[in-house]
């Protein structure tokens, strides 16, 4: 009786061409990680060495002697930088404004997407043309509407003006497109009205987009830098990101306390995207599906 043959492999069916594209791609994708991962390995290293050692050239990747003075200077009981008050002003001011944003974004979303009324499409076109305003030039009326409310330098101030932007419209508003209208003709011979379909049947099958909508939030009120600057003066009020700058002296630059700051304002947005990156994917897209 003949041996059966053994059928190659997928690996050995591939031709010569087709395994060297492999190889390049690999090879650009772990250049493209390496471009990104470096400035983050050189902050956490920067952050464990003494001061001495962070400027001295050539740079040295890995620390000949470690050091905590850096989270000493910031956590420690004698510590002149409220480090816990300001990461607690930016947990309270980048969540409450992430949970503001999705109730305007969804609500704002469902009506320009499942519902018709006169102007519909003007008023979405009015709200996409924000998106190619500068920010920077709206801090000066953003500023004279906060201090007309009396806001400035209170969390209100890094909070609201932030808590309505076409992003979060256009992105919710490209999701609901995609969802099939059956859904809402069976919920409405059931009796239910628009809100009752939007809260009881829309936002259960939006978990993934709504989920991303509020990680790019929150990360976005976490990492800005500028406008906290501009409307926050005595430094318990600061959020953590403009906070880290006063770390800086007149004459002196302490690099490894400067670092530490930057490792410790870095944690949260890594824990949150790598429990969160499987929705960010799916809502991303989901939500370009259907323009």
């Amino acid at each position: 009786m003949a041996q059966a043959t053994a059928r190659p492999s997928k690996a050995q069916r591939r031709e010569p061409g087709e395994t060297l594209k492999i190889a390049v791609s690999y090879v650009v994708l772990g250049l493209i990680t390496l471009a990104f991962v470096a400035p983050l390995l050189w902050m956490v290293s920067t952050s464990i060495k003494p001061n001495f050692q962070t400027t001295r050239f050539p740079p040295q990747w890995v620390p000949t002697q470690l050091s905590s003075e850096g989270y000493s200077a910031l956590l420690g009981a004698n510590s002149q930088a409220p480090v816990f008050r300001w990461f607690l002003n930016s947990m309270v001011a980048a969540s409450a404004q992430t949970l503001l944003i999705l109730v305007t974004a969804s609500l704002a979303a469902y009506a320009l997407a499942r519902m018709s009324f006169p102007g519909k499409n003007l008023l979405f076109g009015a709200i996409l043309a924000t998106l190619f305003i500068p920010p920077v030039s709206l801090i000066v009326p953003n500023y004279l509407i906060v201090d007309m409310f009396g806001w400035l330098d209170t969390l209100y101030a890094v909070i609201v003006p932030g808590a309505a932007g076409a992003f979060g419209v256009f992105f919710l508003r490209q999701f609901f497109l995609s969802l099939p209208s059956e859904i809402e003709e069976a919920a409405l011979i059931d009796g239910a009205n628009r809100f009752q379909i939007f809260t009881r049947v829309i936002l259960p099958l939006s978990k993934a987009p709504l989920a991303t909508l509020a990680i790019l939030s929150f990360l976005t009120n976490w990492n800005d830098f500028l406008w906290p600057l501009y409307v926050l003066f005595n430094a318990p009020n600061f959020t953590l990101q403009p906070a880290l700058g006063i770390l800086q002296s007149s004459y002196t630059t302490n690099y490894t306390i400067i670092m530490a700051g930057g490792v410790l304002a870095t944690v949260l947005p890594l824990v949150l995207y790598l429990f969160a990156q499987r929705y960010i994917i799916e809502g991303v897209s989901r939500s370009g599906l259907k323009g």
